[in-house]
């Protein structure tokens, strides 16, 4: 028989149990409540995702769009695009695409826009040819300096380097230059007779780069021009963009292996064998874009075996004004002999 003590006793321990039973079951309905409504969440969002992959996919569309898609290939045709580009810039630099300031010639780089920049081509063992030049037409010292700061006219005798780099050849001229200082001196284009067209492009990129004129001319170390009677006929053609102005001929190419003239290229020609029109080498102008697009170009012109054809070549497919000036025609001329212009 059990005390009232006892009885007790049991009855707390009962009352405790079920405090203990509905505490827990409140903890589990509430824990099932948080649950459900995660679960109740995250299955909205993925109801919501489902749909708008379906509304997608039913509209012919993929997860990542159309204009998305077109915008990567969009972006990898570029960087093909850059990576020829990058290719072709190293070609021209190694071309001379990139203009350089050469040894032997210490001026700084003017600011002031010039009318014209003359480049007189000569080569190894012509002392006697430019000294004459100096006397005759190509002012020193002073002089030199006035006729840029008057009459906008720049003159150099234009060289590159010998065949076997640092000979004598190459320290004659240094010597001289250092001298006179009325050279450009071409470090990367050797001088031979078969690299004349390369040399005068090398001129050209050189000069463009140098100096800001509205033209670049170039002249033989045999050529005497009066620089007043030039510097007015260039005034006249200040309003042309495109030009191209000298002493226009044509001529026949020479299939024949044994001419002198010969030309490699002939059937380039046509069959009339017959070089379009061209100025003639000894003298010839062109206008600053013309000299730029070479800058730009250099590295895809091609040369012919003849320097004067190859300019002309370059011009061809260009809107380009070809100006015969017979001003710029030797007035005097004969193998050997002194060509007077202007």
């Amino acid at each position: 028989m059990r005390s009232r003590g006892s009885q007790n006793r049991l009855s707390g321990n009962s009352f405790e149990s079920r405090v203990s039973a509905l505490m827990l079951a409140m903890i589990a309905t509430m824990a099932t409540i948080y649950v459900a409504a995660r679960l109740f969440q995250e299955a909205e969002s993925r109801a919501y995702l489902i749909e708008e992959l379906e509304k997608r996919t039913g509209q012919g569309q993929s997860a990542v769009s159309l204009d998305d898609t077109l915008k990567v290939i969009a972006c990898r045709e570029q960087s093909k695009k850059l990576s020829v580009l990058e290719t072709e810039l190293a070609a021209a630099r190694q071309e001379g695409f990139v203009p350089k300031r050469l040894q032997g010639n210490n001026e700084k780089h003017p600011t002031k826009k010039v009318l014209l920049v003359v480049g007189v081509m000569t080569t190894f063992g012509r002392r006697k040819n430019r000294d004459a030049i100096r006397k005759a037409w190509m002012p020193a010292g002073i002089a030199r300096r006035e006729l840029v700061d008057k009459k906008g006219i720049v003159v150099r005798f234009v060289i590159g380097r010998s065949a076997n780099d640092g000979d004598s050849l190459d320290k004659d001229i240094k010597a001289e230059s250092s001298h006179t200082n009325d050279f450009v001196i071409l470090d990367n284009q050797v001088e031979a007779p078969e690299e004349k067209a390369k040399k005068i492009k090398s001129f050209f990129i050189y000069a463009v780069g140098k100096w800001d004129a509205e033209f670049y001319a170039k002249v033989d170390d045999d050529v005497y021009v009066n620089l007043d009677s030039l510097g007015g006929v260039l005034a006249s053609h200040l309003d042309k963009p495109r030009v191209y102005i000298g002493c226009m001929k044509s001529g026949k190419v020479f299939s024949e292996q044994t001419h002198k003239w010969h030309e490699p290229d002939w059937w380039k020609f046509g069959d009339g064998k017959s070089y379009f029109r061209h100025a003639s080498g000894e003298v010839y102008v062109i206008s600053k874009s013309l000299a730029q697009f070479i800058s730009i170009n250099s590295f895809m012109l091609r040369t012919y075996v003849h320097d004067d054809v190859s300019i002309g070549s370059w011009f061809i497919g260009l809107d380009v004004q070809h100006i015969d000036e017979t001003k710029l025609c030797c007035s005097t001329w004969s193998p050997g002999a002194i060509c007077v212009v202007v």
